[in-house]
């Protein structure tokens, strides 16, 4: 597929990648990207995306968090992009971020990638959310990816987090090379408006019961 991915022109790499049945909750906002002419999937709350494709897997951080993970050797990699609830039972968000975690290492697991050698970047957790000022919401997202990746034993080779901005993140899975971009704070309204609407979709699904696999 890589092979025939190179040969495709922009509209049939596009055409080729949006035909795919996505899983649950993972990505499938397909554009092309001139700026690495190359095909890219842009990466929403509470979406993931993996593979091996000669693509760029994006996103806008806020206050959410977004991991990239990579196993070198398989030259595999993806990201995903999640907050906690950010009330209610410590509990119950500790949940919600594991099954964020765990469905993006599934998903590399099932495509061939090992767990022991996962290697991960992680970024946002910024306080960009005028409505979330006083919760230390990103403070919260940052220190359970931490804890996370550190009970899982996936080593974090780098990290931009936390500070007051908005961030541009862009991975390209198959290198595990990540691009990070400090935005400035007046473009933080695309971030705000994703995460208003995802917050307002965890705080609905905080009572559920969340399977992990």
């Amino acid at each position: 597929m890589a092979e025939a991915a190179l040969q495709d022109s922009p509209a049939q790499a596009i055409a080729r990648l949006r035909a795919r049945t996505p899983r649950e909750h993972e990505a499938s906002f397909f554009f092309w990207d001139g700026n690495f002419g190359c095909a890219s999937v842009k990466v929403l709350p509470g979406e993931f995306y993996a593979g091996t494709e000669e693509l760029a897997v994006t996103t806008t951080l806020g206050s959410c968090v977004a991991a990239c993970l990579h196993d070198a050797g398989a030259g595999l990699g993806g990201m995903n992009h999640f907050m906690l609830p950010d009330a209610g039972d410590a509990a119950a968000g500790g949940r919600f971020g594991a099954f964020a975690m765990e469905l993006l290492i599934n998903e590399l697991l099932k495509r061939g990638a090992r767990r022991s050698a996962l290697q991960a970047k992680i970024f946002g957790g910024g306080s960009v959310m005028k409505s979330l000022a006083g919760t230390l919401i990103g403070e919260k997202n940052v220190a359970f990816v931490k804890d996370y990746l550190s009970r899982e034993r996936i080593p974090v080779m780098g990290s931009d987090v936390l500070d007051v901005f908005p961030r541009k993140v862009c991975m390209f899975p198959r290198s595990g090379k990540v691009l990070c971009r400090r935005l400035p704070a007046a473009q933080a309204t695309e971030a705000e408006v994703q995460e208003a609407r995802y917050r307002a979709e965890i705080g609905r699904q905080r009572g559920g019961a969340v399977e992990l696999f």
